[in-house]
């Protein structure tokens, strides 16, 4: 009896989104961002910028809010004449008890002019175009050219030098809204100089070996305490006036905010002139309490439990879920309360669509300025804080891809510079402060982003936002709190290639992680790290100096820096001792 041989089983169909997948490697556009060399897929990347857009939203509102506080292109010109009795109409405003007040420079404060009030409303839909737009190009350059999954915008913590140091509250700083912009302009045409010439990788390579490592750790914890707080967080950090942070997490009913006071010899109390009004940091009572907080506690751990049992797209399930409960009114956890703003806030979001043009922050630059201190200090500020907060962003963000090599190096990291300072240029011609890479980026990289195809995803998002701005300007702070916190636990990993038992490396190392998030200033860590790193090295890069210039000289051809650093951690025994020449 002859056997047939055995024919196996047909092939199974591919799935439809596998199909989708593989056609798409294949083509010119997944070659062009080497999905397959990288490991990835179309679907992949389109979740990784998904993740990332929904985590940076709060840009969208808050990046306004902050800048609209510097009054943008208000001034005392957009005060209307008001009647000395409130009550009573500037038509009606006639009689002996009664007179027209005309409008001075304390018309932008309160209580604040209607009219002002008015031009500030019209100044925070400008500016929250502009930063869709310029948002929208950096993300564009970056996924294109780069071919990183690396998203842009406004930064926070240059948007708040912006407006309340650089301009002041409502104009009342030194520098006008129209110069500042034209001090950002000449910012990023530095920045685009020295990125075009290869300076400024030539000066991130600078970055000690311990800082570069430690910053993305840094910057992990510093997303995590950002997630915390109440402004945009779950509001489980609070303030404390004895020890500056301690537990918080009460309702919205039980914070208070808090001003900057001086006190007097004879005991009175009076505001700082130029202090800013805190947001409601402050619990006065029921610490633990608020419903908002427990529900971004739930969507912490849906994020948590999907990370766990490595479920595609975690971040976007948590933020999706929280958002959603959200959005019902008349609920302890809404995101519409029944206030005066909550009403404003509801009323915008059932617009759901909404386009408005930029009237009066685009063009708006002014050179007037340009030979004075005030501005080239603003300048200076900006493009320092850019170069340390940006170069140590863009290269965390590559450590945590896996694309940086141990010297710190990484693929597109050219056009990753040029597309950053460009985006800076674009930001302060449409009237808003300096764009930077984002360090939420790193919820689409831990999502399995690792093209530009996840850029331009978001791209597409912020495209988007132009028409659905009332709904992605809705998204509520303690939904992006729980990703933002997990995150954070993520990027820690990095701590492990520090040489912890090395002081010289080790110090510098937790100088920068712990002052990233305690100063809340990327760039002030990188500077702390770096200062640390000098001067723990300065004496055995003296004494090679002074071998090199003759004036020391060690035994047997003497020993440099290295030599030196055996010596003390005991590694080379055999490294004689360095002899002064007399």
């Amino acid at each position: 009896m002859v056997m047939e041989p055995h024919e196996p089983p047909p092939p199974r169909p591919l799935k439809p989104l596998t199909r989708l997948n593989k056609y798409v490697a294949e083509t010119r556009v997944g070659k062009h961002f080497k999905l397959a060399e990288r490991n990835s897929t179309f679907t992949t990347e389109l979740r990784a910028g998904t993740a990332t857009f929904l985590t940076m939203a709060y840009i969208l509102a808050v990046n306004a809010s902050i800048l609209s506080d510097s009054g943008g292109t208000c001034s005392v010109s957009d005060c209307v004449q008001l009647c000395s009795d409130p009550t009573q109409s500037l038509q009606n405003c006639t009689g002996p008890n009664l007179r027209v007040i005309q409008p001075g420079p304390s018309c932008k404060f309160d209580p604040v002019n209607p009219g002002y009030s008015a031009c500030l409303d019209r100044v925070r839909k400008d500016l929250i175009v502009a930063t869709v737009a310029s948002s929208l190009i950096g993300c564009l350059i970056m996924g294109v050219f780069a071919n990183l999954p690396l998203a842009l915008a406004p930064g926070m913590g240059a948007n708040a030098y912006f407006a309340y140091t650089v301009v002041g509250f409502h104009g009342s700083g030194n520098v006008s809204y129209q110069s500042a912009l034209a001090a950002v302009f000449i910012e990023g045409l530095i920045f685009l100089f020295i990125s075009a010439v290869g300076l400024r990788a030539k000066l991130a390579k600078l970055v000690p070996k311990p800082v570069r490592i430690s910053s993305s750790a840094g910057i992990g914890l510093f997303l995590a305490f950002i997630g915390l707080q109440s402004n945009q967080g779950i509001g489980l950090i609070g303030y404390s006036s004895s020890t500056l942070v301690t537990l918080g997490a009460c309702p919205a009913s039980s914070r208070a905010s808090l001003a900057p006071v001086i006190a007097a010899a004879n005991g009175t109390i009076s505001l700082i002139q130029g202090g800013t009004v805190s947001g409601d940091i402050l619990c006065l009572r029921d610490r633990m309490e608020s419903p908002t907080f427990w529900l971004g506690v739930v969507g912490f751990i849906i994020i948590a439990y999907c990370l766990v049992k490595n479920v595609k797209g975690a971040m976007i399930y948590g933020i999706v879920f929280v958002t959603a409960v959200s959005w019902f009114r008349n609920t302890e956890v809404t995101a519409f309360p029944n206030t005066e703003a909550g009403d404003s806030a509801y009323e915008y979001f059932k617009k759901v669509v909404d386009v408005h043009t930029i009237e009066s922050t685009a063009g708006a630059l002014s050179f007037k300025s340009i030979g004075k201190g005030y501005f080239w200090e603003a300048l200076i500020t900006f493009l320092y804080v850019d170069i340390l907060d940006t170069t140590g962003t863009l290269y965390s963000m590559a450590r945590f891809a896996g694309f940086a090599d141990e010297d710190g190096n990484f693929e597109g990291q050219y056009f990753a510079f040029m597309s950053d300072a460009t985006s800076i240029m674009v930001g302060s011609l449409l009237g808003t402060s300096p764009v930077t890479a984002f360090i939420e980026s790193s919820t689409g990289i831990r999502e399995g982003g690792r093209t530009g195809l996840t850029a331009l995803t978001v791209a597409g998002y912020f495209f988007l936002a132009f028409f659905f701005t009332p709904l992605l300007a809705s998204i509520p702070a303690w939904a992006v709190g729980p990703p933002l916190i997990l995150v954070g636990v993520l990027m820690m990993k990095s701590v492990v290639e520090i040489e912890w038992d090395d002081m010289r490396q080790a110090i510098p190392a937790f100088v920068t992680l712990i002052l990233m998030p305690l100063t809340y200033s990327i760039a002030y860590g990188l500077i702390g790290g770096i200062g640390t790193f000098i001067v723990l090295h300065i004496w055995d890069w003296g004494h090679e100096l002074f071998v090199k210039l003759g004036i020391v000289k060690g035994e047997e051809g003497g020993v440099g820096v290295n030599g030196a650093h055996d010596q003390i951690r005991g590694e080379n025994p055999t490294a004689k001792v360095l002899e002064i020449e007399v």
